[in-house]
């Protein structure tokens, strides 16, 4: 049992530098941004990123499920364009819920 518990010193360097290295890379993007008079289109561009990031992450899960979830995703789009994002979220997972229920029998 003792074995299982016990760290190989490499792999617990190696998780070390990693978490160094993502603070490292995270602060000093916080920093950098300081130094500098961020405006326009480089502005726009950052701002942008989060929701690029999403939809990089969103849109292959749609075309890789069923077809409930590709449905649902349609149904959270229009719900999220006309209604708060918490009406939104609980929209979608409830017509997952009811499309895979409908589809699956």
């Amino acid at each position: 049992m003792s074995e299982m518990l016990s760290v190989d010193p490499y792999v617990f360097l190696a998780i070390i530098g990693m978490a160094f290295v993502t603070i490292l890379t995270r602060v000093s993007g916080f920093v950098l941004a300081r130094s500098f008079a961020i405006e326009g289109r480089t502005k726009a561009a950052l701002e942008a990123v989060p929701g690029s990031v999403l939809i990089a992450i969103i849109v292959p899960t749609v075309f890789a499920t069923g077809p409930a979830e590709t449905i649902a995703s349609l149904i959270t789009l229009i719900l999220a364009s006309r209604l708060p994002f918490i009406f939104a979220v609980f929209g979608g997972v409830g017509s997952v819920v009811v499309l895979r229920i409908l589809l699956a029998g």
